[in-house]
Order: structure tokens, then sequence, then C-alpha cells
């Protein structure tokens, strides 16, 4: 399996986690749970994601399907 860099982006201030598993190109669009937004590129494929009110995640988990 080839290894992958991620990028992760907290800002504490904004309670705000972006993650991203490619640099390119792409969009936001919502998922099934208002707290996170998925970002896919031209093609829609994921290439990360984002999360809003993360504070509100240290006693319960939030589990997300990206398309």
């Amino acid at each position: 399996m080839a290894e992958k860099t991620v990028k992760m982006w907290l800002d504490p201030e904004a309670d705000f986690l972006e993650v991203i598993f490619e640099q390119k190109p792409g969009y936001s669009r919502p998922t099934e749970n208002d707290q996170v937004m998925e970002r896919v590129d031209e093609a829609g494929n994921v290439i990360g994601f984002s999360v809003l009110r993360v504070s509100s995640l240290s006693k319960t988990p939030l589990e997300v399907a990206l398309r």
C-alpha cells in the first residue's frame, strides 16, 4: 500500500477542523450531518472533509458516510 499524506487544520477560535486527503481543486457539499461538509473534486471523488463545532465531539462520536 502506498503511503499518503493527509493535511489537517484546526481553528480553535472558529471551532472548525478540515482534513484534506488530496491537494487538488474542489468544492464542499453537505452531508447527512449538518456538522460535516465533504470536499469533492470535479469528478465527485471525496478529497477531504470539514467539521463544524468540533468541541461538541468531546463526549459523542460523530459518524458520517462520505460519498
